[in-house]
């Protein structure tokens, strides 16, 4: 074999390696984020569709919102595992109380249920 091919080969198989190893980043880096979704009901344990809820990032403060289906369910994907979320719910002047997903909280797929408080002066 020519020192061209043998030179074109090695370059081939190190532009593979390197491929393969930034697919296999990507994969990790993937499965590290975290899922929060869960459903938002009222004080009867009724699910409440067409509720808002927010998630705050704590450490950029960037705030997200998904409103709940027919079922009343949520779901936030794709978040970072190193940082703090505050998350609640609103719909008509009643509020849940807000909750933490913290860093520390290993879990990849979190399950939180919002339950909204009557209006104020109700």
């Amino acid at each position: 074999m020519n020192k061209r091919k043998l030179s074109s080969r090695i370059l081939g198989i190190t532009l593979i390696c390197f491929l393969a190893a930034g697919l296999s980043l990507a994969q990790k880096n993937e499965t590290q984020l975290r899922t929060v979704h869960g459903a938002v009901i009222d004080k009867s344990d009724t699910p409440v569709s067409g509720s808002v809820v927010f998630l705050k990032n704590s450490r950029t403060n960037t705030v997200r919102s998904y409103i709940t289906d027919e079922q009343g369910n949520y779901r936030f994907s794709g978040l970072d595992p190193n940082a703090d979320y505050d998350v609640h719910a609103e719909k008509d002047g009643a509020k849940s109380p807000s909750h933490t997903v913290s860093s520390f909280d290993g879990r990849k797929d979190i399950v939180l249920n919002l339950r909204l408080d009557n209006k104020k002066g109700d």
